[in-house]
């Protein structure tokens, strides 16, 4: 029983990370200009805040869940500001040669900031709320502490696997790209998070 919970909760981690998004963009663009040790742990911030939110959900921690919801707009708007400062950042960017992530690079940055991201994110918690309801793991009084605990920590190990196949495989691309393809990818994924600040900016308002 506890190894099936153990295995949902990997493919559950991994089908709600895989999908690229900000954070895809943020791991891709530090890979290259940083080296895949970055871009790994700009993905383990967000495999972090996956597993807070699957723990939210999956305990059925409801108080905690409906704070959370009731505070979307907020955290969506923090997230927005944030994603809005990241997206210039990244899109004004000089190059960065291979080599330099020691000088350039903070490891506990690229963490953090893809945890606060994710963490800002109200649709990550409505994703594994959705997800556990529509799979029968929400907890019930069947459920115990462990068997949720096991679900929680297969949605850290599938999420940290996407981003360890991600950051690792953009990773072997590194040494085929120069500075002018570094610079176009910097102002591309760059200016793709800006459009996702904007779209929180724009969900905020219609809200």
């Amino acid at each position: 029983m506890k190894i099936e919970l153990l295995v949902k909760g990997i493919l559950l981690g991994f089908s709600v990370a895989a999908p690229v998004g900000p954070i895809g963009l943020l791991c891709i663009r530090r890979t290259l200009s940083f080296g895949p040790r970055y871009g790994l742990l700009t993905g383990l911030g967000a495999a972090t805040a996956d597993t807070i939110y699957s723990l939210v959900a999956g305990l059925g921690l409801v108080g905690v869940s409906a704070s959370l919801i009731a505070h979307q707009e907020f955290l969506q708007l923090i997230g927005g500001i944030f994603l809005f400062y990241l997206g210039w950042k990244t899109a004004t960017a000089q190059p960065v040669r291979a080599g330099a992530e020691n000088a350039e690079a903070s490891f506990a940055g690229a963490y953090f900031s893809s945890l606060a991201l994710t963490v800002t994110n109200p649709l990550t918690i409505l994703s594994f709320a959705a997800a556990f309801a529509g799979l029968g793991l929400v907890s019930s009084a069947e459920t115990s502490l462990s068997d949720g605990l096991f679900l929680v920590g297969g949605v850290f190990v599938g999420s940290a696997a996407w981003w360890l196949m991600l950051s690792f495989g953009t990773g072997k691309l590194r040494r085929r790209i120069n500075d002018r393809h570094l610079q176009l990818i910097n102002r591309l994924s760059g200016g793709l998070i800006i459009a996702f600040a904007l779209l929180a900016f724009w969900q905020t308002i219609i809200n």
